[in-house]
């Protein structure tokens, strides 16, 4: 498939995070979701386009937490949200315009496929996030190591579109996309080879221009609070929490400061967000 198309002109000025990653099982929506819910909790207003029309993971969880908080007459902080199901990077503009008319910070969920309204949306951001799990098979999206070395040998397509988008959008509006690459599920690796991805992605990063920030463990938690649409946010609602759900809190904190969101200012404001 062709390339995405680079915009030249924005239908708005909102802030636009996009979480994007052309492979399924990253962890994209949880993390989307959680941040999603860290801005409103800090009174930023925000709304979250999902692309993802076919599985809806993340309006379905805002949908729960809505149902949730009715159910339990309680006040859960959340952000605005809607699907949109077309084709044309036209109809996306359109919905992030309206967004915008009350929101000061867009969030946009991909689908996890080779998509090209996703794509779009990718080169239309002001934060690019990128999930992965931490192995060489999601590093594949972003390139290719050498088998014995492990060293970096090539890009993939989707940085070297990232590369050409964002020295175009550079030139056109003066604009930097700050790209983001999340690497979950850290603890279950074997060190040989969680050094071994992260040594690669520190080689990849010089020459593509990311930055690396640490995500979130695979945790049960995150699984289980789905069907209320609760969040590791809500103290208060989620009753007891073990270590290991203290432990799962403290990685969030460092996923929203690490994300570095203008709109929650400093990192100890993003750590107050969770």
């Amino acid at each position: 498939m062709s390339s995405a198309s680079v915009p030249t002109a924005r239908p708005s000025t909102p802030h636009l995070v996009v979480f994007a990653n052309e492979k399924g099982g990253t962890g994209k929506s949880t993390t989307c979701v959680h941040t999603a819910v860290a801005l409103a909790a800090q009174g930023v207003s925000a709304a979250v386009i999902d692309l993802d029309h076919r599985q809806r993971t993340v309006a379905r969880y805002l949908e729960n937490r809505a149902a949730t908080a009715s159910r339990r007459g309680i006040d859960l902080p959340a952000p605005a949200y809607s699907v949109y199901a077309g084709d044309s990077t036209a109809g996306l503009n359109e919905a992030i315009a309206q967004a915008a008319l009350e929101a000061s910070v867009v969030i946009i969920d991909t689908p996890g496929r080779d998509d090209p309204i996703a794509r779009y949306a990718a080169t239309c951001a002001n934060t690019l996030v990128t999930p992965m799990n931490d192995s060489f098979v999601d590093f594949d999206l972003i390139g290719q190591v050498d088998p014995e070395s492990f060293k970096v040998k090539r890009l993939s397509f989707y940085s070297e579109l990232m590369w050409e988008t964002r020295k175009t959008r550079a030139k056109a509006d003066g604009t930097t996309i700050d790209w983001v690459v999340l690497r979950n599920r850290l603890h279950h690796m074997e060190a040989r080879n969680q050094r071994r991805v992260g040594d690669a992605l520190t080689e990849l990063a010089k020459r593509v221009g990311f930055r690396v920030i640490p995500g979130l463990s695979e945790r049960v938690i995150f699984r289980e609070l789905f069907p209320s649409g609760l969040t590791l946010l809500d103290r208060g609602h989620l009753g007891e929490l073990g270590v290991s759900h203290i432990a799962a809190r403290q990685e969030l904190r460092e996923m929203i400061a690490g994300l570095a969101l203008p709109m929650l200012g400093s990192a100890g404001q993003a750590q107050s967000a969770a």
